[in-house]
């Protein structure tokens, strides 16, 4: 069995995440909702719309009244995978957490930022690090269960 809180384990755990946090530094997340848009109004020119648009193609209204789906084609979106869901919530904890460091160094400056701002920016920071902890202390906790499980 596997001890979750030993040395490598932590030690592996704080390299992943200081690697998503390098990686969410030097890159930035652009273009996920318009690939989203084009690919819904893609489904609406392929799917649905396109067999009840046209009743003389066959689709509906037939001398024998059967519904043939010829034109209706399955949406192409594909779901995230586990790792990419973790690594975009590993992400977006990570933009909390600089943004609240750089609102905290801009007061610090003297910069034109209110305190309430900052205040408020922190608590996010550490609710939102708060959170994924608790979600990588359950995901353990559960992974530790299954490998208790006789089999």
């Amino acid at each position: 069995m596997i001890d979750p809180t030993s040395a490598s384990s932590i030690q592996s755990m704080m390299e992943t995440i200081r690697s998503y946090q390098s990686q969410a530094a030097s890159s930035t997340q652009a273009g996920g909702m318009a690939n989203s848009a084009s690919s819904a109004q893609q489904m609406g020119m392929n799917g649905l719309g396109g067999a009840g648009a046209n009743p003389a193609s066959g689709a509906i209204g037939s001398t024998t009244g059967a519904f043939q789906a010829k034109n209706i084609s399955a949406p192409t979106t594909e779901l995230p995978n586990f790792t990419d869901s973790v690594r975009n919530l590993l992400n977006k904890v990570n933009d909390v957490n600089v943004n609240s460091e750089k609102m905290a160094d801009a007061y610090q400056r003297g910069e034109d930022i209110p305190l309430t701002d900052v205040v408020l920016g922190m608590q996010k920071a550490s609710l939102s690090f708060e959170a994924t902890l608790q979600v990588r202390n359950k995901v353990l906790k559960a992974y530790e269960d299954i490998m208790n499980m006789p089999v």
